[in-house]
Order: C-alpha cells, then sequence, then structure tokens
C-alpha cells in the first residue's frame, strides 16, 4: 500500500522540515493554476495533513466509509448523533471562511488557507487580486456570504438530515461560477441554495431530492413527502446549466438550459431550452415582456403535453396548447419559415404577448400577432 510518505515522494522518517519542504514543491508541480490534476492536489493535501499528525498511511476504504458524509452506524440514533457533530464542524468552519475572506476582502489583500473537515473533506480557500474568491474541493454544508466572485472547482452538497445546517450561498457583487462544470462533472444537489444578487450563475447539472418519509407513529403504509429543493437565484443576472432534476428552482432574469425532469420549476423573463426532455411535473413562468424558446427540433416529441407554461399576472396554459403550431400561421411572413416549422422546437421566439392571445382565445386572430417571433 503506498504510504503518505511515497505520496510525497519523501523516505519514511523524514523531518517535519522535509515532509513541509516536500509539501510545497509538490503542490506546486500538482497545483490546478499550473495545469495539475485536481484529484491529485488533494491527496498530496491529505498525506501531507495526516504526515503532520503522525499517520504513515492514508485512509483505508473501511475508514472512509466509517467516517463518511453519512455515517453508516448501527443505530438510527448514532446516525442521527454522528451527522449532527459532522454539521457542527463543517457549519463553524464555513462561518470561520466567510470572516476571514470578507477581511481580505475589505483589506484588498490576498492569501490561501484551507477549511473543512478531516472527516467530510477539506477545502482551499484562495482570495485573488481580482477579488475573486477560488474554492478547490467539495462544499458539504453551511451558509457563506462573499461581496465578490467566486469560482468553484468542486461539487456542492447540502446536509439531507437536517435543515439547520443547509448550504446557502449568496454573493452580493459578481458571478457565481464552477471550472469547466461539465467535463468536471461537478454538481450542486440535495438541497444546497445559491444566490447572485447582481451577478450570474454558471453550474453544471442541478439536483434536489425528494423522497419518503414513515410515519412518526408507526402507522403502516402512512407516509409523508421529504423535500429538499435545490435553488438557484440570480435576480438580476443569468442562470446557465446543463440538466435540472428531482426538485429544483430556478429563479432569473435569463435561464439557459438543456434538460429538466421531475418537479423543476423555472421563473424567467427570457427563457430558453436547448434539449429534449421536459416531464410533466415540471413549470416554466414567463415574467411580463419575457420570452421563451425551445432549440431542439425534435423536443416536440420528448417535452411533456402536460408541462405548464404559466404568466407572471397569474394565467397558465399547457405546452400542448402551443406545441403543434406552424410558425406560418401566425406571423406576417410566412415565407421565412418552413411549412412544417412548429412554434416550439426551432429556436422561434414565443413571446408573453404570445402565450396571454393564446389563452385569451386569441391564436386565430393572425393579425393579432403582427410581428412577435421572429428568429
Amino acid at each position: 500500500m503506498e504510504s503518505n510518505y511515497d505520496i510525497l515522494g519523501i523516505e519514511e522518517g523524514a523531518t517535519q522540515k522535509d515532509i513541509r519542504d516536500a509539501f510545497r514543491h509538490m503542490v506546486l508541480l500538482e497545483h490546478a493554476d499550473r495545469g495539475g490534476d485536481s484529484s491529485r492536489f488533494m491527496k498530496i493535501k491529505q498525506a501531507y495533513e495526516d504526515l503532520k499528525n503522525g499517520k504513515k498511511y492514508p485512509d483505508t476504504p473501511l475508514e472512509k466509509l466509517r467516517d463518511s458524509r453519512v455515517f453508516s452506524g448501527d443505530t438510527d440514533r448514532e446516525i442521527k448523533r454522528r451527522n449532527e457533530i459532522l454539521g457542527q464542524e463543517i457549519t463553524a468552519q464555513m462561518n470561520t471562511a466567510q470572516e476571514w475572506a470578507g477581511a481580505l476582502l475589505r483589506s484588498g489583500v490576498t492569501g490561501t488557507r484551507m477549511f473543512g473537515s478531516k472527516t467530510l473533506g477539506e477545502m482551499e480557500f484562495e482570495v485573488k487580486s481580482n477579488r475573486t474568491l477560488y474554492i478547490k474541493g467539495n462544499y458539504m454544508a453551511g451558509a457563506l456570504t462573499y461581496g465578490g466572485p467566486i469560482l468553484m472547482r468542486g461539487s456542492i452538497n447540502s446536509p439531507s438530515w437536517t435543515e439547520e445546517f443547509r448550504t446557502d450561498i449568496k454573493i452580493s457583487h459578481g458571478d457565481f461560477k464552477m471550472v469547466d462544470p461539465l467535463r468536471n462533472r461537478y454538481r450542486i444537489e440535495n438541497g444546497a441554495s445559491i444566490t447572485t444578487e447582481r451577478g450570474n450563475i454558471v453550474v453544471g447539472d442541478v439536483i434536489g431530492r425528494k423522497y419518503k418519509v414513515n410515519d412518526p407513529n408507526g402507522r403502516v403504509g402512512v407516509h409523508t413527502i421529504q423535500e429538499h429543493r435545490t435553488y438557484m437565484h440570480a435576480p438580476h443576472g443569468s442562470i446557465v446549466l446543463e440538466n435540472a432534476t428531482d426538485t429544483v428552482l430556478l429563479e432569473g432574469e435569463n435561464i439557459i438550459i438543456k434538460n429538466m425532469e421531475d418537479d423543476v420549476r423555472i421563473i424567467g423573463r427570457d427563457i430558453s431550452v436547448y434539449g429534449s426532455k421536459a416531464t410533466y411535473d415540471c413549470s416554466i413562468m414567463v415574467r411580463r415582456g419575457g420570452s421563451i424558446r425551445f432549440f431542439e427540433r425534435y423536443s416536440i416529441i420528448g417535452l411533456s403535453d402536460d408541462m405548464i407554461l404559466s404568466l407572471e399576472g397569474g394565467k397558465r396554459l399547457f405546452l400542448r396548447d402551443i406545441k403543434s403550431k406552424k410558425i406560418r400561421d401566425v406571423v406576417d411572413d410566412p415565407d421565412s419559415y418552413g411549412k412544417n416549422e412548429t412554434m416550439v422546437g426551432n429556436g422561434f421566439t414565443i413571446t408573453y404577448d404570445m402565450l396571454d392571445g393564446i389563452i385569451n382565445g386569441s391564436s386565430n386572430k393572425k393579425g393579432f400577432w403582427g410581428s412577435f417571433g421572429r428568429r
């Protein structure tokens, strides 16, 4: 088995100075900013921390399982107690991280520091000269408020056993972005919340969680639904993501998404759907003056007829009400479109006023549409 000494490339019994020097050398080689591998980088940091504490070998698979984010003890009480301790630990660390990063931001100073826990994993926080907070590692729990942009190299989770330690990241000025989230397969899940007051959100997959909970009184066949809705909020900016799945709320000025499945709610002014999947329990609300576009040519098949489209004023209709409508039938320049091109699936701009007209029964009046919907 590879020892922590082997990972740092030093002889067993090396002094603390030798260990520290080797760590600094390896970090320079493997740092992501220099093109290094992030997983190797985290392995080196863990080896260094272990050796500082006199631990010769990395955790075995069994040790990792016992110290996993969801403790698998012998009883429900043990599991709950251990998870509460972990939640308190990581939340306290995030409070410290917020104070540290905020102080550096206010003073215009750069710096790097490790936060997190040995059990759940550590994260490297770096405040850069351009005010960006660069986070490397998986974010597991706790609130964090920052006054500048955040660049994330890792996934984001939230505790499922309690709302007390929920992941809640807020940015007052700037964007929240993940580093190449599709290639790195970064995700935001399990009820985490991200808000950018004056900025954009650019992430990968966004996933919530919904599950059945047995009746606390033990009644057979009786249960309630426990919901952890993952929330992205950019009131004055854009939200760009790949797929949203299983209890998600997206609320922003502009929203660009590929696919949505299983209770995904979207609220925005200008919404673009590029994928071919939307289930019956998803909904999109268009704000006044806004529009929605479906780009995938074959999405007319993959988008559920029962998906709800609603307007800010409260009116609503089903996707089936516009799914098969031909563009040529509702515009003044029909020759600009193919005879079989439909409003859904061709990138056609379906405006708020168009939807309002359909709901009010005006869709058969060609003059009503005027020049709406031009691409």
